[in-house]
């Protein structure tokens, strides 16, 4: 078995993810260092950086399946002339870090090329959409700071998602304790879908610390109300703590009254547990 990171047109549905249909992911949430540039061919490319990142998938596969993908990026073995080059680097994920294959490019090859804001292949796809489902799952549930900001017309309510393989998390610290923060797990999270436009994106970028790398931007797969939707947007912290960081309790209870009335009773009830279990904070809201 082989493991390898895709970055571009072998991700979760994109046109060649049917390649990888039969293989096992082992996480839809890694990195690597490296740079991600767009080729004008409708596929990206990645030059290794160790002051960058790039973002994508990681997947188990057995040699017929890397034999299609060697095919697909042109590698015809080490020391050939390759369309892209096969190496080993090192893989990051919420599990921990393995070595894995990468397609790459050589740096002579990427001199007149686009890089790719926030190093991901579907950002780049989606991002530009006039419209977008988002996905939330922390403080920006609740509808009361949407009020105060002004903006609360912007965020059209779709229904309740959910997403499996991951659990909620305080990985970001601020001065004032721990920000929500999904990773991979044998979990669940539930949260609210909106549809968005362009103006409301600009205000999440602002409040999520994007442009301060807090947060990035990234497009995943959820279940609204029984109907999967693919490629909606939410946001991951970029530099995960270790150990969880506490919330403050007006965080707390932003979660719990978005959350109230829109998630379902088991998962509501889960929210008021774990902040008990893991921070000993018992935080009522009924």
């Amino acid at each position: 078995m082989h493991k390898v990171f895709v970055y571009g047109t072998l991700r979760k549905n994109e046109r060649n993810s049917r390649l990888l249909e039969n293989a096992k992911c082992l996480a839809y949430q890694a990195w690597i260092n490296g740079v991600l540039y767009d080729t004008g061919n409708n596929y990206p490319a990645v030059v290794l950086d160790d002051n960058h990142r790039v973002y994508g998938e990681l997947y188990e596969l057995t040699d017929i399946q890397l034999s299609m993908l060697d095919e697909l990026e042109g590698y015809f073995g080490e020391g050939c002339h390759n369309h892209y080059d096969r190496v080993v680097q090192t893989v990051y994920t919420d599990f921990g870090q393995v070595e894995a294959y990468v397609y790459v490019y050589s740096d002579n090859l990427v001199k007149d090329l686009k890089v790719i804001e926030f190093g991901d292949w579907k950002c780049h796809l989606y991002l530009d959409q006039e419209e977008l489902y988002y996905f939330a799952y922390g403080s920006c549930m609740d509808d009361e700071r949407f009020e105060r900001a002004g903006v609360a017309e912007q965020f059209n309510y779709i229904g309740r998602g959910e997403i499996a393989g991951y659990s909620l998390s305080f990985t970001h610290k601020l001065f004032d304790g721990g920000r929500a923060d999904m990773v991979e797990s044998n979990d669940w999270v539930e949260g609210k879908v909106y549809k968005i436009n362009q103006e409301t994106l600009e205000y999440l970028f602002e409040r999520e610390g994007v442009w301060s790398k807090s947060y990035r931007p990234a497009f995943i797969n959820v279940n609204v109300d029984g109907e999967v939707l693919e490629n909606v947007l939410t946001f991951f912290v970029v530099d995960k703590e270790k150990e969880e960081i506490a919330p403050p309790e007006h965080y707390a209870i932003e979660i719990l009254r978005g959350a109230k009335g829109c998630v379902s009773d088991k998962y509501f009830m889960k929210l008021q547990h774990e902040l008990d279990k893991k921070f000993g904070m018992s935080v009522v809201y009924n």
